[in-house]
C-alpha cells in the first residue's frame, strides 16, 4: 500500500510539472513584447531545454525502474531499465545544459573568468557522468554511481562558486534570486556527498563482500532489455523513494524555475523592461 501511494504521488506531480511547464511557456509568449529578441531568445531557449527533462521526469514517474536489480511497477517494456535509463540520459542532460546557460549568461554579463570556465566543463563533466551510470545499470556495479554522482556534486558545487563569486557584481534582483540558488545548490551538494554517493559506495562494498559477479557489458544489454522484476514490496523500493521524489519534484520546478529566471546584469548595465528578464550585456 506504501509503494502505491507514494507512486500516485509521483503521478501526481507530474502532471502539475507538465502543466507548470506549459502555462511557463503562455508566460513567456505573453511577455514576449515587452522584452529584447536576445532577452527572449535565451529563455525560449531554456524553455525548451527544459521540456526534454520535464517531460522525462514525467516518464519515469509514471514508470519508475531501480535500475541495478531490474525492480519495476509496471510489466512492460516500455518500463525496462533499458528504455528508463535512455529517457533519464536525455533529460539529465537537457537539465545539464539548463545549468550551463545559466552560467553562461551570468558569466558574459559579469565578465567572470571562473564562470566561463564553469559553464564550459558543466556539459561534459555530466556526460561522462552519464556513461558512468550506463556502466553500472549494465554492468549492475554500484562503483559506476559512485563516479556518476560525484561528478554531480562536483559541478553543482563549481556552479554555486560561480554564483557566489558573480553575486557582487549584480544587480539588486538577480542578486536574490542568486542568493535562492546557491541556498538550494549547497543542500544538493551536501545530499549527494553525504547521503547519496555512501549510499552507492556501500551497496558497491557490499557486493564485492559478497562476491557478485558482474555482467559485461553485451550481457548487461540483455538483462537490461528484457529482465523486469515487478514487485510492489516496500522493501525493494524503501531506499529509491526518498531520492525519487525529490528528483522529480524539487529539482524539476527548478528546471522550470529557470525558465523564469532573470539573467544576471552587472551593476553598471541597464535593465531592460520587464521585472523578470533582463537582458545580459
Amino acid at each position: 500500500m506504501a509503494v502505491i501511494l507514494w507512486w500516485g504521488q509521483l503521478g501526481a506531480i507530474a502532471v502539475l510539472n507538465m502543466a507548470l511547464w506549459a502555462y511557463s511557456g503562455r508566460v513567456l509568449a505573453r511577455n514576449r513584447g515587452s522584452m529584447s529578441p536576445e532577452a527572449y531568445s535565451a529563455r525560449r531557449l531554456q524553455l525548451l531545454v527544459s521540456a526534454g527533462y520535464v517531460f522525462g521526469c514525467a516518464f519515469r514517474s509514471f514508470l519508475p525502474v531501480f535500475d541495478v536489480p531490474r525492480v519495476t511497477l509496471v510489466d512492460s517494456w516500455v518500463s525496462s531499465a533499458m528504455v528508463g535509463r535512455s529517457v533519464a540520459t536525455i533529460a539529465e542532460l537537457c537539465f545539464a545544459i539548463q545549468w550551463a546557460l545559466l552560467t553562461r549568461e551570468t558569466a558574459r554579463a559579469t565578465g567572470s573568468l571562473y564562470a566561463h570556465i564553469v559553464a564550459r566543463l558543466v556539459v561534459p563533466l555530466l556526460a561522462v557522468a552519464e556513461a558512468c551510470s550506463w556502466y553500472s545499470v549494465l554492468t549492475t556495479s554500484n562503483l559506476g554511481h559512485v563516479f556518476e554522482e560525484s561528478l554531480w556534486g562536483l559541478c553543482a558545487a563549481l556552479v554555486v562558486v560561480s554564483m557566489v563569486m558573480i553575486r557582487p557584481r549584480c544587480t539588486p534582483i538577480p542578486r536574490s534570486v542568486i542568493v535562492t540558488w546557491c541556498v538550494l545548490g549547497v543542500a544538493y551538494v551536501a545530499y549527494m556527498f553525504l547521503v547519496d554517493v555512501p549510499m552507492y559506495w556501500a551497496r558497491w562494498v557490499a557486493d564485492q563482500a559478497a562476491g557478485r559477479e558482474y555482467f559485461t557489458i553485451l550481457q548487461g544489454v540483455a538483462d537490461a532489455t528484457h529482465r523486469r522484476v515487478v514487485t510492489f514490496g516496500f522493501e525493494h523500493w524503501r531506499t529509491e523513494m526518498l531520492w525519487m521524489s525529490l528528483y522529480f519534484s524539487v529539482a524539476v520546478w527548478i528546471s522550470i524555475s529557470l525558465i523564469h529566471a532573470p539573467v544576471a546584469q552587472a551593476r553598471s548595465a541597464r535593465a531592460i523592461p520587464g521585472r523578470w528578464l533582463i537582458l545580459a550585456k
